[in-house]
């Protein structure tokens, strides 16, 4: 298996993670403790991913002002606290798709997690495992489905583009049933690829030694040289996609389907009626079409919709234990979170991800004591009544 060996690159001095083939893992330094927030993960992460790695994964579509809208939308949206409130016996536990989690927090699926570690996916399902909290593996990721799986006893979800090539796309599902994955999250906001224009000015490609794995067709691009990785995978996207393809998709499972990249409580609906069980309102993190709504500005709107006839999740700019409870009472039943992921895995790899996923537990837990409520179940139901827009 590929590893990674930390060099100094260029004239640099300070020291990057590298893609070279048949190095055995070099060990990190523990995470100091002064590392207390998402932020100080990003700043490690930052200085030991190497730059075009990096900017693959910070960058947004175009101007990047969806991207810059979706975190300080969470911002103005104010806690109308409660007073002289028992909130001794609270507890964070909820139930999503009929597993009962202590968090309604998951890992949004994010591409190659191994050009952020050596240890990539299965890092962050082994610490998605630790903490009981749900993973969702990106189609395009660098670690194969099974070993993703082996490496859990939490839930594991997976992330799924409907391709030109109908027959692959449902052998990946029946493929990854099988291997245990116990939903499905398609994505409905890429009939083409966004333009980002880091990656663009990089000539972003796979790395050598990685490859994503299973999306591999014999013969086929890999994304390794000449059209790169766009031009690889242009086959995995179609832009003929309608909600009859959705019906498919169900047709082809038995696990939950969740339609992932909504921001129209239309399509919310239209999800429900294709046969969906879930809805998840997310931007792509600002990847694809600059402009779109911050994930926060149109929640509520789409999981009035939701209400009684299936699940909301969002993602899009949570960065505190905070944003969860905002969004907890704009009506979601769960939050995502993508870049604190990748932050995680630079930081510290599988320590790191934990450290991630732990940070905004505590911050959850400590912000529903300060905010007078003692479970999901009462934030939902206080809903506009706790958390309401700055005026």
């Amino acid at each position: 298996m590929a590893r990674s060996l930390c060099l100094n690159i260029g004239n640099e001095s300070r020291k990057k993670w590298v893609v070279c083939a048949d190095f055995p893992p070099m060990p990190r330094a523990p995470l100091p403790s002064s590392v207390v927030s998402l932020a100080d993960l990003a700043a490690l992460a930052a200085a030991n991913i190497e730059r075009t790695a990096w900017d693959y994964f910070r960058s947004g579509a175009w101007d990047e002002t969806t991207l810059a809208r979706s975190e300080a939308a969470w911002r103005e949206l104010e806690i109308h606290y409660r007073g002289m409130v028992d909130v001794s016996g609270r507890t964070g536990r909820t139930t999503l798709f009929g597993r009962e989690i202590p968090c309604p927090l998951l890992a949004a699926p994010t591409a190659m997690q191994k050009m952020a570690h050596p240890d990539g996916e299965c890092a962050t399902a082994r610490a998605c495992s630790a903490a009981g909290l749900p993973m969702c593996l990106s189609s395009l990721s660098t670690t194969a489905l099974e070993e993703v799986r082996a490496a859990t006893t939490a839930p594991l979800w997976m992330q799924i583009y409907i391709s030109q090539d109908r027959g692959f796309t449902r052998d990946l599902v029946q493929r990854a049933e099988a291997a245990g994955i116990e939903a499905f999250a398609v994505t409905a906001d890429t009939p083409v690829w966004g333009i980002r224009e880091r990656d663009m000015r990089n000539g972003f490609r796979v790395p050598d030694g990685l490859s994503i794995v299973n999306l591999e067709r014999a013969g086929g691009p890999t994304g390794h040289s000449g059209v790169g990785i766009g031009g690889a995978l242009s086959w995995t996207i179609d832009s003929t996609l309608t909600w009859k393809d959705v019906e498919q998709l169900v047709s082809w499972t038995s696990r939950p389907i969740i339609v992932k990249g909504l921001c129209r409580p239309d399509d919310v609906r239209a999800a429900f009626d294709s046969g969906a069980e879930g809805a998840w309102i997310s931007n792509h993190g600002g990847r694809q079409l600059d402009g779109a709504p911050a994930t926060a500005d149109v929640l509520a709107g789409c999981a009035e919709i939701a209400r009684g006839l299936g699940t909301t999740i969002v993602d899009g700019g949570i960065r505190r234990g905070i944003d969860i409870l905002r969004a907890i009472a704009l009506g979601a039943d769960a939050v995502a979170i993508g870049r604190p992921i990748l932050w995680g895995l630079g930081a510290g790899g599988e320590e790191g991800v934990a450290r991630a996923l732990a940070m905004l537990r505590g911050e959850f837990d400590i912000a529903m004591a300060l905010a007078g409520v003692r479970s999901p179940a009462e934030i939902r139901q206080l809903g506009s009544g706790l958390v309401r827009r700055q005026t």
